[in-house]
């Protein structure tokens, strides 16, 4: 079976990683990088050094600094951080063609327009088909070749088929969903609560209110997906609960990391450690559009109050534990 040509827009390591999967198969995939130096040091080195040093780009990956190569792509995975997805979308408009698919591969809501990346995609692309794949996923994971599932979701239940038999390998596998809101919620609202999960454990607070910590915001997460419409079973599944179990539970997610190093006293300005952690700019969001469903989330705004300097940790942490006692939702 020919495979679709794909080009990767994002050369970051999760860029790297679904470069080197879609590269099973095909003999090229091009993997557009913004700068065009880092595109030379990707073709010179055939590594991202600085996000995944050691772990070589496939064969096939052929890194360039130029969006026309678009042109060529039937599908397009991309993977800028959630917040650049609509300049990045704008940028391919002149070269994609008509019907290609656009898989949105970042987890976040845009902070400025207060909207989904499939609805920000599909204002940008009016000629393509938007999916959007999420799960729990670390990239150097992905690079190694190790077992890995996620989930990819569109609205029309033919092209998911399609792009999920487009992208599986033996050791990456994707499962179809047409619930595109409850697979976007689930990447989101994740971010936001791996950063408290990373507070907890920066501040010492032991397994046990780790576990409840991560019950309590999967409940949260089950609130608010249901009052947009999510489905259940997806917010279940790889996209929901596989995804915040495994953010909640690594230093090797970013979110986890930037809320640790905040738990061990670090101001917010320098928490991150120059990284990107996408949960830093979808907390104030989600918690928006949580009230504007009626809609509680106890730890999503404890995490939003300390990013935005309204509470301390321990602050944060004794409101918290100050909530009156309700039953179990």
């Amino acid at each position: 079976m020919m495979r679709a040509p794909v080009v990767v827009l994002g050369a970051g390591a999760w860029g790297v990683a679904l470069a080197n999967v879609a590269a099973h198969d095909r003999a090229e995939v091009f993997l557009w990088a913004h700068d065009p130096q880092t595109a030379q040091a990707l073709a010179r080195d055939r590594e991202n050094k600085r996000r995944l040093p050691g772990l070589k780009l496939a064969a096939a990956v052929a890194p360039t600094a130029d969006i026309s190569i678009l042109r060529e792509a039937e599908i397009v995975l991309a993977v800028t951080p959630a917040q650049t997805i609509r300049m990045t979308a704008r940028a391919a408009r002149p070269y994609l063609r008509e019907g290609a698919a656009f898989v949105i591969c970042a987890k976040g809501i845009e902070r400025e327009g207060r909207k989904f990346l499939s609805e920000v995609a599909r204002e940008e692309l009016p000629q393509a088909d938007i999916a959007v794949l999420s799960g729990p996923s670390f990239a150097a994971d992905v690079c190694r070749g190790l077992p890995t599932a996620v989930t990819l979701a569109a609205h029309d239940e033919q092209l998911a088929r399609r792009l999920c038999e487009e992208l599986s390998t033996k050791t990456f596998r994707l499962y179809r969903s047409t619930d595109v809101r409850g697979v976007e919620i689930g990447g989101s609202a994740k971010n936001v609560l791996a950063i408290a999960a990373g507070l907890s454990h920066g501040r010492g607070l032991g397994a046990s209110a780790q576990a409840a910590l991560i019950a309590r915001g999967f409940a949260e997460l089950m609130r608010l997906g249901r009052a947009i419409g999510a489905r259940q079973e997806t917010l279940m599944g790889l996209s929901g609960l596989g995804d915040l179990v495994l953010t909640c539970g690594s230093a090797q997610s970013r979110n986890f990391a930037l809320g640790e190093a905040l738990g061990k006293g670090e101001s917010v300005k320098d928490a991150a450690h120059g990284k990107l952690a996408e949960g830093a700019f979808t907390a104030r969001v989600l918690v928006e559009m949580a009230r504007a469903h009626d809609v509680e989330l106890p730890i999503s705004e404890a995490v939003d109050a300390i990013l935005s300097g309204r509470l301390s940790v321990d602050g944060a942490i004794e409101a918290l534990l100050m909530r009156p006692l309700k039953a179990e939702d």
